[in-house]
């Protein structure tokens, strides 16, 4: 069992950063890969990033590179998702979720990979 909980989001003017934070816990968190995914209004929820716990190996959406990165601290449980150059149309709830590394790919981005999920923070971005 894996607990989530995101934290780090609010309103930002477009071109603003963000740094999320998901404080991870339970046992054995090296052998969990963690993701963050965002949902907008009326939308599916949408594959951000994602990162495994032991080497670190990580994937971005195309949607987001070059403008995101995610990384994390094994010593405090902790994954980021910093955001820059923020647009309005980031605008969504993000959500963390963990998925056993046994059966993660970075090919595979569909949120039913992820079977722990955090309660999700809003990123609201105004133009």
């Amino acid at each position: 069992q894996v607990q989530l909980v995101e934290s780090g989001g609010g309103l930002v003017q477009a071109g603003g950063s963000l740094r999320l934070s998901c404080a991870a816990s339970g046992r054995t968190l090296t052998t969990y890969a963690m993701g963050w995914f965002r949902q907008a209004p009326g939308k599916e929820r949408e594959f951000v990033a994602t990162i495994a716990w032991s080497g670190g190996r990580a994937y971005i959406a195309d949607s987001v590179k070059g403008r995101f990165t995610i990384s994390r601290d094994n010593a405090k449980n902790t994954v980021y998702l910093q955001m820059n150059s923020l647009k309005p149309e980031d605008t969504a709830v993000y959500y963390c979720a963990a998925t056993l590394l046994a059966v993660w790919r970075t090919s595979n981005t569909s949120p039913t990979t992820y079977p722990y999920w955090g309660q999700g923070t809003q990123v609201t971005v105004s133009s």
